[in-house]
């Protein structure tokens, strides 16, 4: 993996939010998620991104 955060591409922000999910960090992922969305030309597409991770702290009650 490369060090420098610029030459990362959305898909690779993407792939880690995927992972994130997964290893169940939901914020982390809605992160690494928000970071491929800003990296994403499309706006549809960024859009769709946003609406797969949401951000797990706007639902919390406590």
């Amino acid at each position: 993996m490369t060090r420098d955060p610029a030459s990362l591409s959305a898909a690779d922000y993407l792939d880690s939010a995927r992972e994130m999910t997964a290893a169940n960090r939901p914020y982390l992922a809605h992160l690494l998620a928000e970071e491929a969305a800003q990296r994403t030309t499309d706006p549809a597409t960024a859009a769709g991104i946003r609406a797969s991770f949401p951000d797990p702290t706007t639902g919390r009650k406590d």
